[in-house]
């Protein structure tokens, strides 16, 4: 065993790439955590990496484990900066990308426009071929015009094929047979069938899952490839993992053939963080709120389980329906609020923050590169949250210039002075992240007044004691290193697979049997993968969930199955889990009889987690850690003389009131009057709320 273990995470954002590194001496037994944040390079993201890297003086021959999360996927989404996509799907349905769902969000609006097809209609073909709802083979599938169609597709620049043949979960084989003949026809092509990514039912969103993969698949890959290849170049030999969406990581191989899988890879790996760390403190319910440079996201955690989802959506809004993803993707919502989100003044006169945002660059006007409308992080330096000469941990000199004339451009707009402006920005800030936190926890059943809020990215300390004023929250946690909690998380995350399937059946004891069948089958697939991999059969961890609803609704609630196999006499305990699961969501319940229509496995391996070790109480005094006094403008309590601290000097037992703010190289912890707050043992801030 090597005398020093280093393991390393990264996650690029839209506006920094941050990293985390755990250095462990397996002959002294001490560890040593380090973190590092650069700005993230748009044009090349492994590029943000190798200069994180680099400036946290890693070298890459040392490192024995790397995490990764990436914002490639989402990005190339939302910017519409993937490949020209081709569609072969069953005949008769070449038009379900068009037709798509009458869920449109104006509804009264009578020149709403549905969100144009990622594939055009001319470059989406048909084939001959028919299977039921049962898997069963009702018309040979005829696969020669798929010739003609790849001539057409070469001639009109295509570089993605997806394949999505109807009822092709029930029965993937007319779609493993195109696609070897594609394969043949088209060497070397870019190609995704949709049973590869999901076996769900729902046409309309299995097939635009598999049209946007194919769309998204050769950006992802090449950005794959350069990060393993520059990794390699710099003498890496350890394992590379890539953080998905589901909680867990796993090998650069397996995501680069369906990358679609790292949609929200970032944003998952902070809600793992927060649940980890919720175990680890004693804190099972948890609120996960993770502020970065350009959105706010956050989840609800009970009892330390983490909800993952497959009716996932992008671009969705009050405007648009948006696109679905049927992939596992954690139970989060994001909105476009982050330290570099600008504030701007509607036609009505009415503040706004967001969602369009400043990024990585310009960035915000303090930063100096040019930016010039107000954002939130301008606000908050404006106000003495943060403060001016340690801005950036001290790398950056802020430019109160520029930030003076953005705030008094809002304020010009508003008929008010730069204060009550920077107030106003703050205030409308916290008001969308309150809302977004009901959005997970009050509008899905939950008292957040059970939870403890865990805030972490880089702006989440400094508004988390207001939203948690606001939410009648007593217990605010800031994780040691927040500004990068999301790498954290990437190191506490196992290797992770989620096989969802449709299986429409009664639940009823007489097809228990067959339910367990299923859930047999599936998870033996499961362990194949692994083997395949040289991963034993006793190192795969196995969990069932399914997904039941009353019969004849439209959607299902999903509900852990624990206890071992399904038996006739056990299906009576499902059911009322269901019953219980279902009222606490929809505060009602119906005596109906309840149907199961999917089975979802989740297979995990453990690849070796971060150990976390409590410090003791050094009674040292808390005047050693405090830099002095500033006046602070806490935009809802007026502004207060407050004790700033060095969070680096903080330590374990030490405790303080508010008034206060706690400076730390990465974000700034923002504490009000009537609160207080205490380090623990693993250098987390507790803050209890006197509401």
């Amino acid at each position: 065993m090597p005398a020093k273990s280093i393991r390393v995470a990264t996650d690029v954002g839209g506006t920094f790439t941050d990293l985390l590194v755990f250095e462990s001496d397996a002959a002294t037994g001490e560890a040593r955590v380090r973190s590092a944040k650069s700005d993230t390079t748009p044009g090349g993201y492994e590029e943000g990496v190798f200069d994180v890297m680099a400036k946290a003086g890693v070298e890459a021959d040392s490192v024995g484990f790397l995490a990764h999360g990436t914002t490639v996927v989402i990005n190339a989404l939302t910017e519409r900066t993937g490949v020209r996509v081709g569609l072969v799907t069953t005949q008769g349905f070449r038009d379900t990308l068009e037709i798509a769902r009458g869920n449109r969000p104006d509804f009264f609006n009578l020149h709403y426009r549905k969100p144009e097809p990622f594939v055009p209609r001319r470059l989406r073909r048909e084939l001959p071929g028919r299977i039921d709802y049962h898997g069963n083979e009702m018309q040979p599938l005829d696969l020669s015009p798929l010739p003609a169609i790849v001539a057409d597709f070469q001639a009109e620049g295509v570089e993605a094929v997806a394949i999505c043949f109807i009822h092709s979960y029930a029965n993937p084989s007319h779609e493993e047979r195109a696609l070897a003949e594609l394969a043949r026809l088209w060497p070397g092509v870019s190609a995704i069938s949709s049973h590869q990514i999901t076996r769900e039912w729902r046409e309309y969103e299995r097939t635009s899952t598999a049209v946007l993969s194919a769309y998204v698949q050769p950006v992802a890959e090449r950005y794959l490839q350069r990060l393993d290849a520059g990794l390699a170049e710099k003498g890496f030999g350890g394992g590379l993992y890539i953080m998905q969406s589901n909680c867990g990581v796993d090998s650069v191989g397996t995501v680069s053939r369906i990358p679609i899988t790292m949609v929200e890879s970032g944003p998952a790996s902070g809600v793992w963080g927060a649940a980890e760390l919720g175990r680890l403190i004693g804190e099972p319910n948890v609120l996960a709120l993770d502020i970065g440079g350009t959105t706010a996201k956050c989840s609800l955690v009970e009892d330390a389980d983490v909800r993952i989802k497959t009716d996932y959506w992008i671009g969705r809004s009050r405007a648009t329906a948006g696109y679905p993803i049927m992939v596992p993707v954690v139970d989060l919502v994001e909105i476009g609020n982050g330290g570099g989100s600008i504030a701007w003044v509607d036609d009505f006169g009415k503040l706004r923050v967001g969602p369009r945002s400043a990024g990585a660059a310009p960035g915000p006007a303090a930063y100096g590169r040019g930016g010039t409308e107000a954002t939130t992080t301008d606000a908050n330096l404006w106000l003495g949250r943060i403060n001016r000469d340690y801005f950036c941990g001290g790398t950056v000199e802020a430019d109160m210039d520029a930030v003076q004339k953005a705030i008094e451009a809002v304020g010009a707009r508003l008929g008010v002075d730069a204060d009550e402006a920077a107030r106003g920005i703050v205030r409308i800030a916290n008001n969308n992240m309150v809302n977004a936190l009901k959005l997970v926890s009050v509008n899905r059943g939950f008292d957040p007044r059970d939870f403890t809020l865990i805030a972490f990215g880089g702006g989440g300390a400094m508004h988390a004691v207001a939203l948690a004023q606001e939410l009648g929250v007593t217990k605010v946690v800031v994780p040691a290193d927040a500004s990068v909690f999301s790498a954290w998380g990437m190191m506490m995350s196992d290797l992770r697979r989620d096989d969802v399937l449709t299986l429409l059946v009664d639940l009823t004891a007489g097809n228990a049997s067959a339910i367990e069948a299923a859930f047999g089958e599936a998870e033996a697939r499961a362990r194949g993968r692994f083997a395949a991999e040289g991963i034993a059969a006793s190192q795969v961890r196995l969990a069932r969930l399914g997904k039941f609803r009353y019969q004849n609704q439209e959607h299902t609630t999903e509900v852990p199955l624990e206890g071992g196999p399904i038996t006739a006499a056990g299906v009576a305990a499902i059911e009322a889990a269901f019953h219980e699961t279902y009222e606490r969501e929809y505060t009602y319940r119906l005596d109906a009889p309840v149907e199961m229509v999917g089975l979802h496995v989740i297979a995990t391996v453990d690849i070796g987690k971060l150990t976390m070790t409590r410090h003791e109480v050094t009674g040292r005094a808390l005047a050693d850690a405090q830099k002095g006094t500033r006046r602070v403008d806490y935009a809802l309590e007026g502004r207060h003389e407050a004790a700033i601290y060095d969070g680096e000097r903080l330590e374990p037992g030490m405790a303080f009131d508010g008034p206060a703010i706690v400076e730390d190289p990465g974000t700034t912890v923002v504490v009000h009057p009537g609160s207080h707050a205490e380090m623990d043992g693993y250098g987390n801030i507790r803050i209890l709320i006197r509401n």
